[in-house]
């Protein structure tokens, strides 16, 4: 998933939020016993003008009771998860920021800067003879493929072309094409290490923004090392 976006802080104003929380409370009790008064007038209401001669059952009132409570206790309940989603998603917020300033591995493009090489792990078709690895500026043109070893764990890509002239600093993407018998079988964006710059929830979901501007989930982090000076 590749996205731009502009940044978003890490953590919020944690007072802001207690009291957000607090009043949300307040909120839903007021709700919950404005509606409980109200069900107790209407049933009031219904009891002083029920037909003397043909009174409601007493057990009709009891299955009203009962309906609402479990409609109170269900909307309790509802607000009680939301409380512990919303705890659960700060407590990932702590734990993942402190991925902030490493490089994780994640099917996107990467960053160059124009000097430190970036580190491609390539994946290859089942039963490939010959790979090709193709580097694609931020516009999606390509500007240089060739060949590398298929079952090669890791390329360092340095970011210079056939000659030896560095490539403009920016945003490059890396595909992986695979040949069996010399007939094309099928191209795969690889995995690079990219800067983390940060972390944020979004509804539950940990996103994570690198220093491309791409933005992936935390499960599609397949590893994490330290950035290199």
């Amino acid at each position: 998933m590749v996205t731009v976006s502009d940044p978003a802080p890490l953590y919020g104003n944690q007072s802001g939020q207690s009291a957000q929380k607090q009043s949300a409370e307040q909120n839903t009790r007021a709700v919950l016993s404005s509606d409980f008064e109200t069900f107790l007038k209407m049933l009031t209401v219904q009891v002083q003008n029920q037909d003397p001669l043909n009174p409601v059952d007493s057990t009709e009132y009891a299955t009203q009771l009962a309906t609402f409570s479990s409609v109170e206790q269900q909307v309790q309940t509802n607000e009680l998860l939301r409380n512990i989603s919303a705890t659960l998603g700060g407590n990932s917020l702590n734990e993942f920021g402190r991925w902030i300033g490493m490089e994780g591995l994640v099917r996107a493009p990467a960053m160059f800067d124009g000097v430190a090489p970036v580190t491609i792990r390539p994946d290859f078709s089942e039963d490939a003879d010959r790979a090709v690895l193709v580097v694609r500026d931020a516009a999606g043109e390509e500007v240089q493929r060739f060949d590398i070893d298929v079952g090669e764990d890791a390329v360092v890509w340095g970011g210079h072309d056939s000659e030896g002239n560095a490539l403009p600093v920016g945003v490059y993407r890396f595909d992986v094409e695979s040949y069996i018998d010399k007939r094309f079988d099928g191209s795969t964006m690889a995995r690079v290490y990219s800067r983390i710059d940060e972390v944020r929830n979004d509804n539950g979901t940990v996103l994570l923004r690198f220093a491309d501007g791409s933005e992936a989930t935390s499960e599609e982090i397949g590893g994490l090392r330290q950035a290199r000076p």
